[in-house]
């Protein structure tokens, strides 16, 4: 049975008896609002660990002034439902206060990485990320947290932030979960009207036509970066916000695919915001 706790004191006293006993621990941080994709993290982390955790806080120093942070999904009662069917043993969902109390000034920020992509229209946005996550590693004290490669920029991010503080945590990437046409799972998916919805897959067609030409050869950027914008644009309510070829090591543009690569871009559908990505390797 799923238990729910609400302060940090309740997950360390958890988190030591499952340490006492010689068990493992995973952590899948979410801000809720679950769906596959989520559950496929902690069915992972149930196959992988002794004692799942899985946070459901929807943070708000990841957002910005102008963005959805008071009408981001919220139902902590399904959610808790869905954790417990994933196999989800412990459930931290605090308050804001909780995590963030009276005179709170500390931030942790991995230095160019979070300026880049995403992080150039939401400047602060990596910054709560990586803050929030660091405050859950050291709360949780994990062997494994999971993260979805959908939100590839972040996980390289986060994935540097525990190399770079020799946090003894392997941080896991999952594979994106998506709809039968191909669409990315998100959360914010629901803001989406019919008729952007029936032409948001055009955003994973376009970087699987990237994938089909980086099969038969293709390794220039430039190149790379056109297909996907001429696929995005086939959408007539696409507004592509950036389309990228980045190296993983730096999030910098790179010329030829060489090592481990990331197409990733932002694409607006009205007022909806969506990314997605594909690792590729040359």
């Amino acid at each position: 049975m799923t238990s729910r706790v609400t302060t940090i004191s309740a997950v360390r006293e958890a988190v030591a008896g499952a340490r006492a006993a010689g068990k493992t621990v995973g952590l899948v941080p979410t801000m809720g609002a679950l769906h596959e994709g989520h559950l496929s993290l902690m069915r992972r982390a149930r196959t992988d660990n002794d004692l799942v955790v899985a946070s459901i806080f929807v943070n708000p120093t990841q957002f910005g002034p102008a963005e959805d942070l008071q009408r981001y999904p919220r139902d902590l009662g399904r959610d808790l439902a869905l954790a417990g069917g994933a196999g989800v043993d412990m459930v931290f969902a605090p308050e804001p206060g909780e995590m963030y109390p009276p005179g709170y000034a500390t931030w942790v920020e991995v230095e160019g990485l979070g300026e880049r992509l995403c992080g150039t229209a939401r400047p602060r946005h990596f910054r709560g990320v990586t803050t929030v996550v660091a405050k859950l590693l050291d709360i949780c004290r994990p062997d494994r947290a999971y993260f979805g490669l959908k939100d590839g920029q972040q996980f390289v991010i986060i994935r540097r932030m525990a190399q770079d503080l020799n946090l003894p945590v392997e941080i896991v990437g999952c594979p994106t979960i998506r709809e039968p046409d191909g669409l990315a799972m998100s959360s914010r998916n629901v803001y989406l009207t019919i008729d952007e919805r029936a032409q948001a897959p055009a955003i994973h067609r376009a970087l699987r036509a990237a994938e089909s030409a980086i099969a038969i050869g293709e390794r220039d950027a430039p190149t790379l970066r056109r297909i996907v914008g001429e696929k995005v644009g086939e959408a007539s309510l696409a507004r592509a916000e950036y389309v990228e070829v980045v190296a993983t090591e730096d999030l910098l543009p790179v010329a030829r695919i060489q090592g481990e690569c990331l197409i990733a871009l932002a694409v607006w559908f009205g007022k909806t915001r969506l990314i997605d990505n594909i690792f590729v390797e040359g």
